[in-house]
């Protein structure tokens, strides 16, 4: 909003930037977007060299962040504060939706049986027929081989000779039906909760006995090795009870676990702060005690690093913005605060990079994460069972306003050296802008005529420019006449009535626009095709449907004369613009292409004698200056841009004593006097036809 806008070369230029052409809502009401619209006829028209000032209400009082417009910034926190995504400019448009998809999307889980584990591995042990040789020394008395033989299934690890049973996570069937623990084979004197042991030697001892160890665990992806805390999501196929193995509660119905891996890969932390709905408090779950319920173990998957896709229109809209491979730690090179920062270091970022991110003070990769997950929607995240779709990590941006309709004021916009310009005096230190235009002034029927006089000082201000005036929709002819008088400058030029074209956002069949960008692209194409000299009339308007106002001779007539361009439709030669003059009375400013090639010729002479400044002020230096100039014109008439049989007749070059006084000379001044004869438009054809006699 503030500050010297970019050049732009095509539409895509200015949808990256500024957005596309859906509708805006000014005042609490939806309007069509002028400017995206006429951005695009500009270009459709022929236009190749755009700059484009983002004006909106309050735009003077804004600073530098945004803050102070009426305009509002959408925005998306999580309940902590620890993460904000914020959308970088104002608007309705802003209301994002970000879909985070996860990089690393291997499947890590891996189920393997072994017959061997190795020293202080943790492994499932399911056996059958276990007889009494697996008690070990000290507690023989606590189970009776009378309970022998029993079936096992549960969590071991190998200690030299023995397994531990980890934690006492274990189902144990006794011969008699009788259920038992794993505190049941712990030493004899241990408290209750000591881990039990079994015997290595012994485990198979007849052809009764089936004994298979399953090593469960995830391996480390090929973006790196895991870290302990490394976020995950664990994926079950169907309902499991594990609450045998977890201490924990059964899962119920939950088939997508949240949580983080140790960096061993052997044991899922499953999050209980709100990531998993259903689980109060946080769960350790060993992998090996997957294999309990193997089929259900579906995958493990890691979620460190992603890319994030920007959506504009919803979940289900356009992608207009990536961002990849952003790391959810917050102190690492590609974290969400530094690809997306708010302050970018290049130009390029700070202009299309849709969303910032900030971090909360001393926040860490997992709240990070919790952080992401408080925000997901979680109707996405959960899919039902029935959808076809996967979870889709979605975060919605909302509280963005396209706030009040901008008023004359803020068109005009001010000088801020410190900020940045702001409305049309963002374009004062362009220098190769030469048509000016403001497509939804004519949109505000109170502010209209107020908009245009603060283009008309801008345009004078700058001297070598041009401001194109539109009329107002549905004008009658005393209406437009009436604006009309309110004007009288060569640097304006005013065109009637506004132009029907398909509705480039597909919403509606037609829309009538304002005929600025339409025109614009009319002057710079016919600028390129042929030059400022000739008259930007009599060309097509492209992509007109047809007019709002269907003009006929009788009233071009009556308009013309005031100044007031006519766009008309042609049997047979389609929708063109049909007048080429400008705003002011005099006579000699009447057609606006004599007016621009002024304005060329003076601005040419002047940027081509630069040189000339602190150069010693006589005789060789006003012969130098005069073949400048001369060189320069001579060339417009070879190429027919002036009128005249001869370079003498079309033009003359002046720079001596006698353009100069002593006064002149003493405080510095080089006075040069240039005439040129231009050409101007055949407006009016008149062929005079008389009938002959033929002799006898």
């Amino acid at each position: 909003m503030r500050g010297r806008s970019e050049l732009l070369t095509s539409f895509a230029d200015f949808v990256r930037i500024y957005g596309d052409a859906d509708d805006l809502n000014l005042d609490g009401s939806s309007g069509l977007n002028f400017t995206a619209i006429a951005a695009k006829a500009f270009f459709d028209g022929g236009g190749t060299q755009l700059f484009v000032s983002r004006v909106v209400g309050g735009v003077n009082s804004t600073a530098a962040d945004g803050s102070g417009s009426t305009a509002g910034f959408a925005t998306a926190t999580d309940a902590g504060g620890d993460v904000t995504f914020s959308g970088r400019f104002p608007g309705a448009r802003s209301n994002y939706t970000l879909e985070l998809n996860w990089r690393d999307s291997e499947n890590l889980l891996k189920l393997e049986t072994t017959s061997a584990p190795e020293e202080g591995e943790v492994v499932f042990l399911d056996a059958t027929g276990l007889t009494s040789t697996v008690r070990t020394t000290g507690i023989s008395g606590q189970v009776p081989a009378s309970r022998f033989p029993l079936d096992f299934r549960g969590l071991v690890r190998l200690e030299g000779d023995h397994y531990v049973i980890v934690g006492n996570r274990c189902e144990i069937t006794a011969d008699d039906g009788v259920a038992m623990t794993g505190t049941d084979f712990r030493p004899s004197g241990d408290p209750d909760g000591t881990e039990g042991i079994l015997m290595a030697a012994g485990l198979v001892d007849s052809t009764d006995t089936s004994v298979v160890f399953t090593r469960v665990y995830a391996k480390a992806p090929t973006s790196g090795a895991l870290q302990d805390g490394t976020a995950a999501v664990l994926t079950l196929t169907a309902e499991t009870d594990l609450s045998a193995f977890t201490g924990g509660p059964h899962w119920g119905t939950l088939t997508t676990l949240r949580g983080t891996l140790n960096a061993a890969g052997s044991e899922f932390t499953v999050d209980g702060g709100g990531l998993n709905a259903g689980v109060a408090t946080d769960i350790v779950l060993p992998l090996p005690a997957l294999a309990a319920e193997a089929s259900s173990a579906a995958g493990m998957m890691v979620q460190r690093n992603f890319d994030i896709d920007v959506f504009s229109g919803g979940a289900n809209g356009e992608v207009i913005y990536s961002y990849a491979n952003i790391s959810s730690a917050p102190d690492a090179e590609r974290s969400l605060a530094n690809v997306l920062t708010p302050t970018p270091e290049k130009r390029a970022d700070a202009l299309s990079s849709p969303v910032s991110c900030a971090f909360a003070a001393g926040v860490t990769g997992e709240r990070v994460i919790a952080a992401l997950y408080d925000m997901f929607d979680s109707a996405a995240l959960s899919p039902p069972a029935s959808s076809v779709e996967g979870p889709r990590y979605l975060i919605t941006l909302s509280g963005g306003d396209d706030g009040d309709a901008p008023v004359a004021v803020d068109y005009g916009g001010e000088v801020d050296e410190v900020n940045g310009n702001t409305g049309f005096a963002a374009f004062e230190d362009i220098e190769d802008i030469t048509i000016v235009m403001a497509p939804a002034a004519a949109a505000d029927a109170a502010a209209h005529q107020a908009i245009v006089a603060e283009m008309q000082k801008y345009c004078r201000k700058m001297r070598y420019r041009v401001g194109i005036v539109d009329a107002r929709e549905g004008m009658a002819l005393s209406e437009i006449r009436e604006f009309r008088s309110n004007f009288d400058d060569s640097r304006l030029a005013l065109y009637y009535p506004w132009v029907v074209i398909a509705d480039p956002t597909g919403q509606r069949d037609t829309i009538a626009v304002p005929p600025a960008g339409f025109i614009a692209g009319v002057y710079a194409n016919t600028d390129i095709q042929r030059g400022v000299h000739k008259a930007p009339a009599n060309e097509p308007v492209i992509g007109a449907l047809r007019f709002a106002q269907d003009i006929n001779r009788f009233q071009q007539e009556l308009l013309n004369p005031d100044g007031i361009n006519c766009l008309r439709s042609f049997p047979g030669r389609g929708h063109r613009v049909w007048g080429g003059r400008t705003l002011s009375s005099d006579p000699e400013w009447k057609y606006v292409n004599v007016r621009r090639y002024f304005l060329y010729l003076e601005r040419s002479i002047e940027k081509s004698t630069q040189w000339v400044v602190f150069e010693p002020n006589g005789e060789r230096l006003w012969a130098n200056v005069r073949s400048t100039v001369e060189d320069f014109l001579y060339s417009e008439w070879f190429n027919g841009r002036l009128l005249g049989p001869s370079p003498k007749v079309a033009y003359f070059v002046r720079c001596d004593r006698s353009t100069m006084t002593q006064n002149d000379l003493d405080n510095g001044r080089l006075v040069c006097e240039i005439g040129v004869a231009a050409l101007k438009p055949a407006e009016f054809v008149i062929f005079r036809i008389g009938q002959k006699t033929a002799d006898a």
